[in-house]
């Protein structure tokens, strides 16, 4: 199976739910056992807060800021960042063409 960010892109954003005022920014193209992959392309403000998996974000291209908990990470192309289950989480200062990979794993 193959997957590109810009096959992803041109489904976003999905309707937008309680949570997702502006539009739903992700899409979950596979799931397999206890792993799943999502495509995730905030615009905004991203409102997620944590999971109850491991999480990896890959990210695919633009850049922001990955806050876990207090502490800020700078995310560009490339960059991979693990984040463990129930971690607070989100990112900021986003740029209009950033996208990321997030992989959840028990």
């Amino acid at each position: 199976m193959k997957f590109t960010p810009e096959e992803f892109l041109a489904k976003l954003p999905l309707p937008a739910d309680e949570k997702w005022k502006d539009g739903v920014w992700d899409v979950e193209p596979f799931k397999k056992g206890n792993v799943t992959l999502v495509f995730f392309a905030p615009r905004g403000t991203d409102y997620q807060t944590f999971h109850e998996a491991d999480e990896f974000y890959f990210i695919a291209r633009g850049t922001a800021e990955l806050i876990v908990e207090n502490e800020r990470f700078p995310c560009e192309t490339g960059v991979c960042f693990f984040v463990p289950a129930r971690k607070k989480h989100h990112f900021e200062n986003i740029s209009e063409d950033f996208a990321t990979w997030a992989i959840f794993f028990n």
